[in-house]
């Protein structure tokens, strides 16, 4: 618990208020025009020091070196960092020498943003730096920024370490780890590799909306919200599936659409309720087509993000180089566990799922059972790019049915390193096959399947006016910047992931710290005892105090039979 602003944080409102009556702005309005970066000048100055003879940087104060009359700082900015050197003498030439001695030693911080002009020179160290001639304050920061140490090995000591404040605080995690930058750079290359060899393709980027009458595309539970002006509830997409798939009705022959999902469902470290999805639709296509287009696809993306088909993921070397490997949902159970499920009944599948101690329930149907022999048996296996084909029917309410096998559909899940990345069909374009799955989905809803698709009859309307043969995918695109950027978490590769609430900081006056203080955390005192060490105290201060405490909801008062007792709530 937070008990008001630590001495740092004091320090720092008492600069802030000191550089204003020095006539400085901490936090000017007008725009300070950069000319050069960090990166840029240690990369090229060697090559053309002519050209770095006047830059004008910006960037956060990183850490000084102060010595007496001239100073040497590290200077961050969006690229990187460099060494700037101040001389008090060069940027106070006349008498008053405030802005060094006074501006910039004692009343700037670590963290604080400045700009600064000059010259790029070697010091005889050998390190690029920046003489500064001015500088000018333009952002200061109120609270301290955590301090990582580095040797001259480049090992981190005392680093931002902890995840959750790092998800939390993400401002603060890509500011002193910087690093970690890299893993969102690569993201922004995934999506845009792959947007553009859909474009290249002639496929059109579109948008559908995310607030929707009907959750559908999907089988999961949705977030539910509710439109006043229409009275009418809403639900944030699961997926955008039937939108798109309207489209292809409309007449176009592909479309994409990169967007955010909602799944009101668990967290866990590849699942985020809110997550980037791709999913695209090509008509007079099939599911066949599609899996080599993902082999095309995945393996240019591969190589736009990392230089390479072969991603380093884990322990593993991933070559997305196709072709892959491709097993029938059936075909892999029996390969993996020695069972042939195929032809068994709903009973005789929750006997398998008994003997190979998988959980079950009441709500489970035969779909349900068989995927979930395949999560708990399969998935961890599929570790190269492995095509899982021809699902049971139960399983997926919008696939066409299977050409040639009967009660199974055209569909494929991609798999890499034991999770599923991608879903693809042979689209079902029999709108009385699709209203029939739909009820089919109801009689699931029924039993308390609260993942069950509800109907949506303006899709199937769509579909009676006629949808052409279309193969569709979609792809889980923060699970792919996982794997292309070797991090095992999905809260890793999402700037801002979904956290738990924070516990709020609460001010405290002077008093109400004084009282605090006397309470340890877990322990009981009595009323009358910590009043007693408060001799100085009048009744009225500590009634108001008491008061004040227990209304925030810090302390709580308990009455039993041996009197009043104090504890921290």
């Amino acid at each position: 618990m937070s008990i008001g602003l630590s001495e740092q944080e004091q320090l720092r409102r008492e600069s802030l208020k000191q550089l204003r009556a020095l006539g400085i702005e901490p936090y000017p309005a007008e725009a300070y025009e950069v000319n050069a970066y960090a990166a840029d000048i240690l990369a090229n100055y060697e090559v053309d020091k002519t050209a770095y003879k006047t830059v004008v940087l910006a960037g956060r104060i990183m850490s000084r070196n102060i010595m007496g009359a001239a100073s040497f700082t590290e200077l961050q900015d969006s690229t990187g960092r460099i060494q700037i050197y101040l001389k008090r003498d060069e940027l106070c030439p006349g008498e008053d020498k405030t802005l060094y001695n006074t501006v910039f030693k004692k009343l700037l911080d670590i963290g604080d943003f400045i700009g600064v002009k000059g010259y790029v020179f070697t010091t005889q160290t050998g390190e690029i730096s920046v003489h500064v001639t001015e500088f000018k304050v333009l952002s200061k920061s109120l609270r301290p920024l955590p301090i990582v140490k580095r040797d001259d090995e480049g090992n981190v000591y005392d680093g931002f370490t902890n995840p959750e404040l790092r998800y939390r605080m993400r401002y603060v995690d890509l500011t002193v780890n910087p690093d970690y930058k890299q893993i969102f750079i690569k993201r922004s290359k995934v999506i845009n590799s792959m947007r553009n060899y859909f474009d290249e393709q002639g496929w059109m980027e579109v948008e559908t909306p995310i607030l929707q009458p009907i959750h559908g595309g999907a089988a999961a539970r949705p977030f539910a919200t509710h439109h006043n002006t229409l009275d009418m509830p809403l639900y944030l997409r699961i997926a955008n599936e039937l939108y798109l798939k309207r489209l292809i009705v409309a007449g176009f022959d592909g479309v994409y659409e990169f967007g955010k999902m909602f799944r009101n469902e668990g967290m866990d470290r590849t699942h985020n309720p809110e997550y980037t999805s791709m999913e695209i639709y090509v008509a007079y296509k099939d599911y066949i087509w599609m899996m080599a287009m993902v082999e095309e696809c995945l393996e240019k993306v591969a190589i736009a993000t990392n230089g390479s088909a072969v991603v380093k993921v884990g322990d593993n070397d991933i070559n997305f180089e196709g072709p892959y490997e491709k097993l029938t949902m059936y075909e892999s159970i029996q390969k993996y566990t020695g069972i042939d499920v195929s032809k068994m009944t709903e009973e005789e599948l929750l006997q398998t799922c008994a003997s190979l101690g998988i959980e079950t329930d009441s709500t489970m149907g035969r779909g349900k059972l068989v995927d979930e022999i395949f999560s708990d048996k399969v998935e961890a296996n599929l570790i190269q790019p492995t095509f899982i084909t021809d699902y049971p029917i139960e399983m997926t309410p919008l696939a066409k049915k299977h050409r040639s096998a009967e009660g199974l559909v055209e569909r494929f899940e991609i798999f890499v390193n034991g999770k599923e990345i991608g879903n693809a069909y042979s689209e079902l374009n029999d709108p009385i096959d699709q209203k029939e799955r739909f009820e089919d989905q109801l009689k699931l809803a029924d039993r308390g399947d609260a993942e069950a698709m509800a109907m949506d009859d303006d899709f199937v309307r769509a579909l009676e006016y006629g949808m052409p043969p279309t193969s569709g995918l979609g792809f889980g695109i923060d699970r792919i910047v996982m794997l292309m950027t070797n991090q095992s978490t999905i809260q890793e590769v999402l700037f801002f992931p979904q956290m738990r609430p924070e516990k709020k900081k609460i001010e405290m006056t002077p008093e109400e710290i004084e009282l605090y203080s006397l309470i340890a955390e877990g322990e009981q005192y009595l009323l009358a005892d910590v009043k007693a060490k408060l001799t100085d105290w009048s009744n009225k201060k500590w009634d108001t105090t008491l008061k004040a405490l227990t209304g925030k909801g810090i302390l709580k008062v308990a009455k039993t039979d041996e009197g009043l007792f104090l504890s921290q709530k």
